[in-house]
């Protein structure tokens, strides 16, 4: 879509919104501070029973009612926790909360309320142009403003600096038109994230002091009171604290509220979360996004992980991607028509998540060898929850008698089938594994190999596995 602007991205600007000052006033806008305009549209969503957090999974009982509680307030927030607990991506919901549409002076650059400005610019025009002065419109999707804290940020960058150009152009160095704004500044009236706050360099974080106190900024000795209407919300690890860097005490002190985040505390909403962020370009059965998920948690739980850098749902994700690029992979090679992704496509995930992990000393050389021990792990976990109540005495008794069933990530799910021929109760395992979705041949054969990988996990038939583990057999005891 284009904006009446020319821009990309954005609706269109609706053509009944007042494009004056007189306009605007005439049509009884009240300005709002940014803080009361979150607080109004938050109750909105409360009273009605609707998610404010749109997108964000896991946190509807802990973290956000925090989080609303310190909206509610009024209060400037840091996000604390570990990697990949979805901090950036709530921060960035908070966006959602403002008013669709805002107006402002056209031509501000701090996008200055046009019933209160603030800049002797803001001022002059509306003095000079009186209820003529021109109004523009802001999507709320403009009205977030992001930075990466990084160790070269520099206060130019957050705050403003005095800009050459204009003094060149005649303007001496006292006038405060002289000031090239920063990021800060120029997400006046709307919500700027720093993200890892304590990278940023102890005396850049004091530029903020003023900002978050006092609302005002200051530029190289500038007697510049600019009034700034915003909410400043920050991410940060705990690691960061004693590894990179800290959030200096004097800034900690002017943030109204710190929340914990968390990774996912159940397992269903863990699955949620790799279903809705896994770009999956193949077929991946519920019951292996509930192995990957399972697995995620082994690691976070493992005491061969070094927990402090955490467990990123980032893990999971890339783990279900890799998944189902395999089942994509082997389509191709023996021209299946369906993609769907099966157990023994799961150890070969293991290397590509080997680097997302950080391992404690004693442990190094054992890395492979550590999480596909978690994986087994978790296959048979997910096999007693899915299927320990299932009666699977065909499947074994078709093994005792001398049947073998081969597999592996070049074998097709005919070929798989076929082995296993018409087995009673085929049925039920689907059904328990993957309800009606069980119906495809290459759903049925993912759900035939997690019931085998399973039996042979709780050691009631056999497996051997061909040099270089691309094939193996099941069989009888």
């Amino acid at each position: 879509m284009t904006t009446s602007d020319g821009s990309h991205g954005l609706p269109t600007i609706p053509d009944d919104l007042p494009r004056t000052v007189g306009e605007l006033r005439a049509s009884g806008y009240q300005p709002r501070t940014v803080k009361a305009e979150l607080r109004d549209n938050l109750l909105v969503h409360l009273r009605a029973g609707t998610d404010p957090f749109p997108g964000v999974v896991g946190f509807a009982d802990t973290v956000g009612p925090q989080l609303e509680r310190a909206l509610l307030a009024g209060h400037d927030l840091v996000l604390l926790g570990e990697r990949g607990q979805g901090k950036t991506r709530l921060l960035r919901t908070i966006a959602g909360l403002l008013d669709l549409w805002s107006p402002e002076l056209a031509g501000s650059e701090i996008h200055e309320d046009p019933l209160e400005p603030v800049t002797v610019w803001g001022r002059r025009q509306v003095a000079e142009l009186g209820d003529a002065a021109p109004v523009a419109w802001r999507h709320r999707s403009q009205r977030y403003g992001e930075k990466l804290a990084t160790p070269d940020t520099s206060v130019g960058d957050l705050i403003g600096d005095v800009d050459p150009v204009k003094v060149a152009e005649g303007r001496t160095l006292g006038d405060p038109e002289t000031v090239h704004y920063g990021l800060v500044p120029r997400t006046n009236r709307g919500v700027f994230a720093v993200n890892e706050l304590p990278d940023l360099a102890e005396r850049i974080q004091v530029s903020l002091l003023n900002v978050l106190e006092e609302r005002d900024v200051q530029v190289r000795g500038y007697a510049l009171r600019l009034p700034l209407d915003l909410l400043l919300v920050a991410t940060a690890n705990p690691e960061d604290y004693t590894n990179r860097g800290r959030i200096i005490t004097p800034l900690k002190d002017r943030f109204g509220a710190e929340i914990r985040t968390h990774y996912p505390l159940r397992l269903v909403d863990e699955i949620a979360l790799v279903r809705q962020e896994a770009d999956l370009v193949a077929t991946v059965p519920q019951h292996l996004l509930e192995v990957v998920s399972r697995f995620t948690r082994a690691v976070r739980e493992s005491p061969a992980i070094d927990q402090r850098s955490g467990v990123s749902a980032r893990f999971a994700v890339a783990g279900a991607e890799s998944l189902a690029a395999a089942a994509l992979r082997r389509a191709a090679i023996v021209g299946e028509a369906d993609a769907v992704a099966r157990v023994c496509d799961l150890p070969g995930v293991v290397p590509t998540l080997r680097g997302k992990v950080e391992f404690e000393v004693n442990e190094e050389g054992r890395e492979e060898e550590v999480l596909l021990h978690l994986l087994r792990r978790a296959v048979a976990e997910t096999f007693r929850a899915r299927l320990g109540g299932v009666d699977l005495a065909a499947l074994v008794a078709l093994l005792d008698e001398g049947g073998t069933v081969e597999t592996g990530d070049l074998v097709s799910a005919s070929d798989l089938l076929a082995s296993v021929g018409p087995l009673e109760g085929l049925g039920r395992i689907t059904a328990a594994l993957e309800g009606e979705a069980g119906e495809s041949p290459g759903v049925v054969a993912a759900c035939v190999e997690t019931a085998l990988e399973g039996l042979y996990l709780t050691r009631r038939i056999a497996k051997d596995e061909v040099p270089g583990g691309t094939r193996a057999v099941y069989g009888g005891m």
